[in-house]
């Protein structure tokens, strides 16, 4: 089996621009500093600065090569050969609209030319969400006429959590199908979605997985219609560019996509690392090493972002995302010990990598922050010498308003929002147009909104992710407990004890600025990290139709048939549920 051969020269320019950025900041940054004389401070700066701006740029440039969109062959609507099963893994989900989701693709595909069963696989084990699953399955069942089409199954040890619900299906019933679409408690996929990535699988005997871009909807707050929002503008351009580089060893974001049951079976048995957690024990973050090993094995991996018809729901606050995120960084810091594994291809390992520093450039830039700060606003300041034997207690730190380092900053702000540009710019070379998004004021207006609200937020990410990444290393994350997906409020208490680094690290940088010991160029961040608080508890606030008209994406304005449909499904459940609950206390 001959795997696609990767765009060699693409790739090369795209990993030598950013290198070339970091290196050009770090040496302005090094040409201020030799003036009062160079230190082991000033190097490391220096280091963190070019890792720094690198990481930045390469999101630019990813951006920069996804700008036109890849072009795909679309098969013809030819009959579907093979049997399709959608897999929907749930842990302690809600029930209600779980099954809704279901219930929704269920009836969109009822009369599709292509045998397609659905599956649910339950690891939940809270005795009140396996009876509500239970109840929901045997309503749907009689509902729907699913007998043959759809299937429970609920395991008593949920062994390897997601990656091994969906290796039990494979062992039990994957020989029955040629294909399984795989799909999270939160995900839905429009029919023409489904039947186009099957049609693409058949057509392509090589390819051994499909992954779509998901665009969250059903986002209710303020932090979850920013995400949204970004999503919907920003997402779409990084996916193109990685298409374009990914050749035949893509990525799998672990849903919304579609695996070939006989490739998948073949190559993706996960082994249980040696050692105890965090880098030991069962693999946390699967799906990239699972894009890996079909990669390793000649299957092609690919992502394609021309599919559309792909969602999924979103965090509905700033702890919420955090929470999130601190699963997430414990299962990307375990593939650190799996990157110099036999076999991986090129890009498979820089998946995993770049999983693994994403992470770990928080604490980075934290420790950057630091430095920057204590940099200062002296006057005739030596970098040899910061403390002085005429006064020792309070250092005298090299001035940082020189136009070069201006310059650094200025790049390092052009980097981070580049991308946002280069994502509308090619809202045109798509076909869209400003009007299906409310029109151009109206559009200009959410931009504006979701860029100031990434500034405010970014500063409380990177103390948020720096501390996932402590609490991996020490061994403080334990388990990945479901996500609420409707949740947003918390009390004081919690807000303080979640925001408590930022609070402090933001009142020592003000304390700092108004003593005259750090330059007022860091005022931004300083004024994010001292209102992390309000702006977390503001994160979850809803409110209602005004942020629907200022963060407003194609499917808020337009909402897709399979989410209509999915919203009629919950209600009349949930209409069903209240009304056995009211005749049972009636009794």
């Amino acid at each position: 089996m001959t795997a696609t051969r990767p765009p060699v020269l693409l790739r090369t320019i795209a990993v030598l621009v950013p290198l070339v950025a970091g290196g050009g900041a770090a040496a302005l940054f090094i040409q201020y500093s030799s003036a009062a004389g160079l230190t082991p401070w000033a190097w490391v700066s220096a280091a963190l600065l070019t890792l720094s701006t690198a990481w930045l740029a390469w999101g630019a440039m990813l951006a920069l090569v996804g700008l036109w969109p890849t072009p795909r062959a679309v098969p013809s609507a030819a009959t579907i050969r093979g049997r399709t099963c959608v897999l929907m893994p749930v842990c302690n989900e809600d029930p209600a609209p779980t099954f809704a989701r279901v219930a929704a693709m269920m009836a969109a595909l009822k009369d599709a030319p292509a045998t397609i069963h659905f599956a649910i696989l339950s690891d939940s084990s809270r005795p009140e969400t396996m009876a509500g699953e239970a109840y929901w399955f045997s309503r749907l069942m009689a509902e729907t006429g699913g007998e043959g089409r759809l299937f429970y199954r609920r395991r008593e040890r949920n062994t390897g959590r997601k990656a091994g619900n969906i290796a039990d299906f494979f062992r039990r019933s994957g020989a029955a199908y040629d294909y399984a679409v795989i799909l999270d408690a939160d995900s839905l996929m429009e029919p023409t979605t489904i039947l186009q990535m099957i049609r693409r699988m058949e057509a392509e005997p090589r390819l051994g997985l499909i992954q779509t871009l998901p665009v969250i909807v059903r986002a209710g707050s303020i932090f979850g219609r920013a995400m949204q929002f970004a999503a919907a503008f920003y997402s779409p351009v990084f996916a193109r560019g990685l298409a374009r580089l990914q050749g035949g060893a893509g990525p799998f974001w672990g849903h919304n996509a579609i695996v070939r049951t006989r490739a998948w079976a073949e190559s993706c048995g996960l082994p249980e690392l040696p050692g105890s957690p965090p880098f030991g024990g069962h693999i946390l973050s699967h799906d990239i090493v699972e894009a890996a090993m079909l990669a390793r094995a000649g299957w092609d991996v690919r992502v394609d972002p021309d599919l559309g018809g792909s969602y999924e729901e979103g965090p509905e606050s700033l702890i919420e995302y955090a929470r999130r995120d601190r699963r997430w960084c414990q299962g990307n810091l375990q593939h650190l010990g799996l990157l110099a594994s036999k076999g991986f291809r090129s890009m498979s390992r820089f998946h995993m990598l770049h999983g693994a520093v994403g992470y770990l450039m928080s604490p980075l830039w934290f420790a950057l922050l630091v430095m920057w700060a204590l940099i200062g606003v002296g006057e005739d300041a030596s970098v040899l010498t910061y403390f002085s034997e005429t006064n020792p207690l309070r250092p005298t730190w090299p001035e940082m308003t020189d136009s070069r380092h201006v310059l650094v900053v200025v790049l390092m702000y052009a980097m981070l929002i580049a991308p946002k540009l280069l994502g509308v710019a090619a809202l045109p070379l798509t076909g869209a147009r400003f009007a299906e998004f409310g029109g151009g004021w109206r559009f200009a207006l959410s931009f504006l909104t979701e860029i100031i609200l990434s500034i405010l937020y970014a500063p409380i990410l990177m103390v948020q992710q720096m501390i996932a990444v402590f609490r991996t290393l020490l061994g403080l994350q334990k388990g990945w407990s479901p996500q609420a997906r409707d949740g947003g409020h918390y009390g004081l208490a919690t807000l303080l004890k979640c925001h408590l680094i930022e609070t402090v690290s933001g009142t020592a940088l003000v304390a700092g600025m108004i003593a005259g010991l750090v330059s007022l160029w860091l005022l931004p961040i300083a004024v994010s990290l001292v209102l992390a608080v309000p702006l977390s508890a503001l994160s979850g606030r809803s409110l209602g139709g005004t942020v629907a008209r200022w963060l407003g994406t194609r499917d808020d304005y337009a909402a897709p048939p399979i989410t209509r449909a999915a919203r009629h499904y919950r209600d009349e459940l949930k209409a069903i549920l209240d009304g056995a609950t009211a005749r049972a206390a009636a009794e």
